[in-house]
């Protein structure tokens, strides 16, 4: 009996069981998608708002820190930028996100939400050190009371409480952040394994529709798919662009009118062919004749044919044109590219020869060991020329040494620290000013004076950061004295420090006549002193890409007390070496020196 269906009905057949078998795919995928769009809400709408919303109070937090720092270590009115930023955080920000937070936090689950608590009580504790500190620096006369600017350093440096409490809520912070991560993991993971479900569901309706398709293939191959075939070689030689040489035997069936009609198509084809090769060559007056009026692809050719002809006139003579404008750019191009390289050059041997001119103004290490005879320096610039620099001179039976960090890195450091060098030479080997705290003054006055720059204009941060030492050739006291970089002595295991005026050489302040400490040291035999830039404890590294730190580069001093200083200064080398790796690179200029008595 099947064998008598026509083609429509057996075609319904078919139709009808895919029709079955979609309905089923679709009903089984539709249950999967409604439960996957529900997860998916829960992690658009609660787990990542609730992740970016602890990740900005972690930048806030960080935020804080900065701008107490600077409230402590950068004397400013209170309308100043960074102390205006740092009370609308604690006053508006933190207490705006802070209920955000808290609504977020309704669809936690408990233990989740129990964290929230403690997390809100550190932080409003941390608030408290940032008010006490508010308070005592809360105007610039109050930068003038020694105790109050001590007590303030104390509670901000590290290991202060605003330190430890920044760290303890950045610690709770990232806890919170990995445990909603986690969350949205396994959230994700039951998604998932629910699509999961329904491809193995979808593969068992596959096979079975595949047994019904081999039966179905079985009974109608014989009066469709045959034939089909045959004529689906033919269209996909068509699509190729190749006639067929072969055609269906006649047939009374819906399959036989469509091959004479393919039939007909390909005749017109192949005269369509024939006028286009025709055209193609430029034979814009080959005739040719639609099958009828209202043979579109024929009028359609008649219209191509005349468009062709008028466009390739008008082509011929805009390519003329654009070939002479594309040769007048290349060359213009080229010229600009030998104009550039040629700036490049220039450049680079400009600052390779600021190198040179750099490297001849430092010290030598020969007279430096030959006056000091255990000592190091540790120097490597960040770029081809450094903004650390350090100097030396024999003076009056003394020897002065210096460290310092000028303003920036590269070309504009390289400037300000031979500017410091020269003045150096100045004040000490023309003026025979040998103390440290009245060569701090001398030099903080040339700056000022080289740059051009009145006390009463805008503060700027053109400057330098310096240690200088004096030593004598006999006795065992030398004096030091610091802008804003300290003096580290290690005797017996322990670090002395003897700490920096907070004043840099440049502008600070009104008064160009405010003096530097002269401190006065004694040593003993043994005794290891350095001077240094902050570049090596600044530098990024490790396995968290965090900051070397002073704490580990005060460790590493005294674990190095039994070496000689060059083995030290080799240490120290391979060390921040090894803490860089292949992923960081040197941010900063780095300068270490040191003296062993």
């Amino acid at each position: 009996m099947f064998s008598h269906f026509s083609i429509g009905r057996k075609i319904s057949l078919g139709f009808a069981i895919v029709i079955l078998s979609t309905i089923v795919a679709f009903y089984i995928t539709n249950t999967t998608f409604v439960e996957s769009q529900e997860i998916n809400e829960e992690i658009t709408n609660n787990h990542t708002p609730s992740i970016a919303k602890l990740e900005e109070l972690k930048l806030m937090i960080v935020r804080s820190k900065m701008l107490i720092s600077n409230w402590v270590y950068l004397p400013s009115p209170s309308e100043n930028e960074d102390k205006v930023l740092l009370n609308r955080l604690t006053v508006s920000d933190y207490p705006n996100l802070k209920l955000e937070l808290e609504e977020l936090s309704q669809r936690w689950d408990d233990s989740t939400r129990a964290t929230l608590d403690p997390l809100f009580d550190n932080i409003e504790m941390l608030w408290s050190n940032h008010e006490f500190v508010k308070q005592a620096l809360n105007s610039l006369d109050n930068y003038n009371e020694p105790m109050n600017l001590f007590m303030a350093n104390s509670m901000v440096e590290e290991g202060g409480d605003i330190d430890n409490y920044t760290d303890q809520t950045l610690d709770m912070l990232q806890v919170l952040i990995d445990n909603k991560k986690e969350v949205t993991k396994v959230i994700t993971a039951t998604m998932i394994e629910s699509f999961q479900k329904v491809r193995l569901l979808i593969k068992n309706l596959g096979i079975a529709l595949t047994i019904a398709g081999i039966i179905i293939a079985f009974l109608t191959t014989r009066t469709i798919v045959s034939p089909v075939r045959k004529l689906r070689l033919i269209l996909l030689d068509l699509s190729k662009g190749i006639f067929p040489k072969s055609w269906i035997n006649s047939r009374g069936d819906e399959i036989g009118e469509m091959a004479n009609a393919l039939e007909t198509v390909v005749a017109g084809l192949r005269s369509t062919k024939d006028f286009a090769i025709a055209v193609g060559s430029g034979g814009y007056n080959t005739e040719y004749t639609p099958l009828s009026d209202q043979d579109e692809l024929g009028q359609s050719l008649l219209v191509m044919r005349k468009n062709l002809k008028e466009y390739s006139e008008d082509m011929e003579e805009k390519v003329r044109e654009r070939t002479a404008e594309v040769v007048r750019q290349k060359e213009e191009i080229e010229k600009q590219s030998e104009q550039i390289a040629e700036l490049y050059e220039q450049v680079k041997d400009s600052i390779l020869y600021a190198k040179r001119i750099q490297e001849a103004i430092l010290p030598s290490k020969e007279e430096i060991d030959q006056s000091l005879k255990n000592s190091m320096v540790l120097f490597r610039p960040k770029d081809i020329v450094s903004g650390d620099f350090y100097w030396f001179s024999e003076k009056n039976d003394k020897a002065i040494i210096a460290a310092a960090d000028c303003t920036g890195h590269g070309v504009p450091g390289a400037l300000m620290s031979m500017i410091g060098s020269s003045l150096l030479n100045e004040i000490v080997n023309e003026k025979g000013i040998t103390k440290p705290s009245e060569i701090l003054l001398a030099l903080k006055q040339g700056v000022i004076k080289a740059l051009n720059k009145h006390p009463s204009s805008d503060q700027t941060k053109d400057g330098m950061d310096i240690a200088i030492c004096t030593i004598p050739k006999k006795g065992k006291v030398i004096e030091y004295a610091g802008a804003n970089n300290p003096f580290w002595m290690i005797r017996d295991g322990e670090i002395l420090e003897t700490r920096a005026d907070r004043q840099p050489v440049g502008i600070y302040g009104d008064n160009l006549e405010t003096p530097y400490t002269n401190h006065e040291i004694e040593v003993e035999k043994g005794d290891s002193v350095y001077i240094f830039s902050d570049g090596y404890a600044d530098q990024f590294g490790g396995p968290a890409g965090k900051k070397f730190k002073y704490s580990q580069f005060k460790k590493l001093l005294v674990d190095l007390q039994p070496e000689t200083m060059k083995k030290q200064k080799d240490i120290l080398n391979t060390t921040i070496e090894e803490w860089m790796g292949d992923e960081e690179e040197q941010i900063d200029d780095i300068l270490i020196v040191g003296i062993r008595f």
